[in-house]
C-alpha cells in the first residue's frame, strides 16, 4: 500500500508515492533525484544526510517520508541562488579547504548553516560538540571548524593560507 506525500523541496512543492516505510532520505535520492544528500551509515551515526526540515537540521534517515508530508525540506541543491551563486557556508567550505573526498561535505554545510543560524557568535569549543553527529574521515576537521566558524563568528577564525 503506497501514501502520496507532499511536501515543498527546495521552494517547489513535491509530491510522490511512498510505502510506508521509505524513509525521507530514499524519497529525496530516489524518487526525486536529490542525490547531493548523501547515505553512509543507515543508522543515523555519520550526519551525511543532514538536511532541514522547516528550518531544523535532521538526519533523514532517521525521518520517514510520510513523516514529511506539508514540510519544507532544504537541500543541499537548494543552498545556493537560483543563479548559481554559492550559500556563505557553501563558500567558507571552498575558502578553508573544508573538504577533501567531499562525501560528508553536503551533511556539513547543511549542519554548518543550522549552527550559524541558531548560535550566532559560536566558539571553536561549540561547533565541535555541535558537529559530534557528523563524521569525516579525511578532513581532520580543522577546516570544517573554520569553515562554519567563519559564517557563525566571523571574528573568530585566524586567515590561513593552506597551501
Amino acid at each position: 500500500m503506497k501514501t502520496k506525500v507532499t511536501l515543498t523541496v527546495n521552494g517547489q512543492e513535491r509530491s510522490a508515492e511512498v510505502e510506508p516505510r521509505t524513509l525521507l532520505v530514499e524519497l529525496l535520492r530516489d524518487q526525486l533525484g536529490l542525490t547531493g544528500t548523501h547515505v553512509g551509515c543507515d543508522t543515523t551515526q555519520c550526519g551525511c544526510c543532514v538536511i532541514h526540515v522547516d528550518d531544523k537540521a535532521v538526519k533523514s534517515c532517521t525521518m520517514l517520508a510520510v513523516q514529511a508530508q506539508g514540510c519544507n525540506i532544504l537541500t543541499i541543491e537548494g543552498l545556493a541562488a537560483p543563479d548559481g551563486t554559492l550559500h556563505p557556508m557553501q563558500e567558507a567550505f571552498r575558502e578553508h579547504h573544508g573538504l577533501q573526498c567531499g562525501f560528508c561535505t553536503p551533511g556539513m554545510v547543511m549542519m554548518g548553516v543550522d549552527i550559524a543560524r541558531r548560535l550566532p557568535g559560536a566558539d571553536e569549543k561549540t561547533v565541535r560538540e555541535e558537529l559530534h553527529g557528523n563524521l569525516c574521515r579525511c578532513t581532520g576537521y580543522q577546516g570544517i571548524v573554520e569553515a562554519i566558524l567563519s559564517v557563525a563568528n566571523p571574528g573568530a577564525v585566524k586567515e590561513h593560507h593552506h597551501a
